[in-house]
């Protein structure tokens, strides 16, 4: 009998250890989700901060494209040669007339800038 009652004991030595192997693997499980909640937290985080650099970005190209449209607005240019590189040209006056503020109303340049390309 005290066979008997031994290897009763030695089973639950042996529950007990699996039982131990199962609560650590479910503990380490439990940690690796919450890690990854932390992860995916901090992960927001730094997608918010990316957001706002690339709404700054965004924001200050768009402040230069104005202040750059405001000097080309700026540059005096004669109708007249507009009219010309338009023709001669053969293009749109909206593509001349840019190509010419671009160049500070020098046409000889506008000309040759336009034929480079």
């Amino acid at each position: 009998m005290e066979s008997a009652g031994a290897g009763m004991a030695e089973e639950g030595n042996i529950e007990r250890v699996e039982d131990s192997k199962d609560l650590q693997q479910q503990s380490k499980a439990l940690d690796k989700l919450t890690d990854h909640v932390e992860d995916r937290q901090l992960d927001s985080t730094r997608v918010q901060e990316a957001m706002a650099s690339i709404s700054a970005s965004k924001e200050a190209d768009l402040n230069a494209m104005k202040l750059r449209e405001r000097e080309l607005a700026a540059v005096k240019i004669n109708a007249a040669e507009i009219d010309i590189i338009a023709n001669e040209l053969e293009m749109d006056k909206k593509v001349a007339e840019r190509t010419l503020r671009e160049h500070k109303g020098d046409a000889v340049a506008a000309i040759r800038y336009l034929l480079r390309t």
